[in-house]
């Protein structure tokens, strides 16, 4: 399962290899804060600030969306598990609010091929056979647990969420972007339209395609296409998954139902040679050494 929050605008885990890992950079190293407003975005900084986004997590998923916590989520009202601890956690501060943990009103987690290496794999094994992914000659980046705070979910802040990816991407020169979105509910019937539509005409190309886990495979192609009004497939997307389209990106084949968070998920695969360009223009200029 990989939850992605509302986004508005309009298993077990791997055991860890035995080997020693040498420390990641500290927090936040080499990104520097955008702005917009009195609003900012950059990466975690310190353990509270990941607390924070954990907390904001559980928030939207679990109070808002409906997501049923087992006790120990339930108890420290955090949504979390080891990835956190090897991933980059780009957060939207209101600096209204403060300038730390206090003022966290949005995230995203971001993980490298580097940082999944260290836990055994990428947390979307759990539902996706990532092998065409792995294979690929380039960078490779996870993206996933986005939210936001019901009064941030605004054009702006998404905006300014995408212009921090395309930041970390151009700085880490990542070459490949994937990661589990979630439509919400898990009637197939209802989702139908929308899973017939991203099956149809946004399928990932063969040696770009993860496929679900045979145990959890769910069909896209649910409807044929002249009994589809494509428009209002699309309309029906999440905010999220239309931004990632915008910027070329495909889907595997397959959906996963994950009933604990009342989701249905598709695996996105963006490259990130096809990221518009007014996204890429400036932080190929800008974008430091990786």
């Amino acid at each position: 399962m990989s939850v992605d929050g509302p986004l508005q605008d309009d298993a077990p885990l791997p055991s860890p290899p035995a080997a020693p890992f040498p420390p990641p950079a500290p927090l936040g190293a080499g990104f520097e804060e955008l702005r917009a407003g009195n609003l900012g975005l950059r990466l975690a900084e310190t353990a509270a600030e990941i607390d924070a986004a954990q907390a904001l997590r559980y928030q939207v998923f679990y109070e808002e969306m409906g997501a049923h916590p087992d006790t120990a989520t339930r108890a420290s009202r955090r949504d979390r598990d080891a990835f956190d601890a090897v991933a980059d956690h780009l957060l939207v501060l209101d600096h209204d609010l403060g300038n730390g943990a206090e003022a966290v009103v949005g995230t995203y987690r971001l993980i490298r091929r580097q940082a999944a290496d260290r836990l055994g794999g990428f947390y979307s094994a759990a539902e996706y056979d990532l092998s065409p992914l792995l294979a690929y000659d380039g960078q490779i980046m996870e993206l996933g647990r986005s939210c936001v705070a019901g009064a941030y979910r605004t054009r702006g802040t998404l905006q300014l969420l995408w212009r921090g990816i395309a930041a970390f991407v151009f700085r880490h020169r990542i070459d490949l972007m994937f990661g589990c979105a979630s439509l919400h509910g898990t009637d197939l019937d209802a989702l139908a339209p929308q899973l017939s539509y991203l099956h149809a005409n946004h399928l990932a190309p063969p040696a770009l395609r993860p496929r679900a886990v045979p145990e959890r495979y769910v069909a896209m192609d649910r409807l044929p296409a002249e009994a589809m009004n494509m428009r209002a497939a699309l309309g029906a997307l999440p905010p999220l998954v239309k931004g990632y389209l915008r910027l070329g990106g495909f889907v595997g084949d397959g959906a996963v139902l994950d009933p604990q968070f009342n989701t249905t998920d598709v695996c996105i695969v963006v490259k990130t040679d096809l990221i518009t360009d007014k996204y890429f223009r400036h932080y190929e200029r800008t974008a430091g050494p990786g």
